[in-house]
Formats: C-alpha cells, structure tokens, sequence
C-alpha cells in the first residue's frame, strides 16, 4: 500500500483545525497541531503584562522551544510509518517551524532545514488568510495582520524546501475537505 503523508498549513486562524477535525469524523487518520498545548504551558510563565504575539516571541528561550516543537512534529511524522493508513493528515509541518522563526527574525542552525528534507510530506495544502472567520483566542494571540504576514512566510519557506504548495480556496468546511481529497487523488 502506497502511503501519503498530507500536510494543512496556513497562518493562525485559517480553518486548519475545523478541517482537520472534519477529516478526522469522515474516517481519515489526523496528528493534531501540537503548539496549542505548548503555548498554554508557555503563558504559565509568561508575565501577562508583556504583550506577545506567539510562544516563540515569548519564551525565555526559543531556541529550545522551537526544537522542542520540531521534534514533536518529526515524531508524528515517524509514527505515521507505524500507522496501516492509505492517507494521513497532519495540522502543520515541521516547514512551518522555520517559518515562525523566519517570521520573528530568529536564526536556526542548518539542522532545522535538513530535519525538513528529510522528511517530506507527499503534499502541502495551505489556507490563505481569511477575515471573515479570524478570530483571536487564548492561544492564537497573532492580529489579522500578522496571520497574513505569517502566511507569506509559510509560502516561501515551503516553496524554498521544494513543494509545490496548492491553495485551498475559501468556502464551507465541507468544500474545502473535499477540495483536499480530490487533489490528493489526482
């Protein structure tokens, strides 16, 4: 059995997580993006006072923070292996560790790029930004701005790692997974 592994990218309040769940109840297997849960352990620390934008601005130490995240994504990654599923879909990639840093002006050794490399999804869909459902919350502190800005970062780094990024266009939860399938099967 040929297995794909299918990336959902796209900047802070996209619909990545709403379609990743409805995968997910339609039957298809889905690692869930794992910053939300990083991000509130961060804010534990953080002094509210400080105005952030995202954990990676925030830590006290990013670098251990973005590794962190980057191992957990390869390790989803790995697991997909262990996994007896035709198609597996994953809430953002270890790409779009490297683009938030590129985005926060942070430097990365080459490590971080050759990680990405080596483990390539089959493909890369990307949620454009969208104004009418940007909603700010708990975890996702980015303005509508910066979630643009973050998804010409996103674009780059991907296309940069040789991707051929497809846009997921802007409609119903249900379009846009069907959307995703049916590119997956051409």
């Amino acid at each position: 059995m040929e297995r794909k592994r299918i990336v959902i990218t796209g900047g802070p309040g996209t619909g990545k997580t709403v379609i990743i769940k409805a995968l997910e109840e339609s039957g298809h297997y889905c690692f869930h993006e794992i910053i939300r849960s990083m991000t509130l352990e961060a804010k534990k620390e953080w002094d509210l006072e400080t105005k952030g934008t995202n954990p990676i601005a925030f830590v006290d130490d990013s670098k251990s923070f973005n590794i962190k995240l980057l191992d957990g994504r390869r390790e989803q990654f790995k697991k997909a292996s262990e996994l007896d599923n035709e198609i597996t879909f994953y809430d953002r990639g270890m790409p779009d560790v490297i683009a938030y840093m590129d985005y926060f002006e942070q430097s990365y050794e080459d490590n971080f790029r050759k990680t990405c490399e080596q483990h390539k999804y089959d493909q890369a869909f990307i949620l454009p930004p969208w104004k009418d459902i940007y909603v700010q919350d708990n975890e996702r502190l980015e303005s509508y701005g910066q979630a643009t800005e973050i998804h010409h970062h996103l674009m780059n780094t991907y296309t940069s790692l040789g991707y051929k990024v497809i846009e997921v266009p802007f409609a119903s939860v249900e379009d846009r997974m069907q959307f995703i399938l049916n590119k997956i099967q051409k």
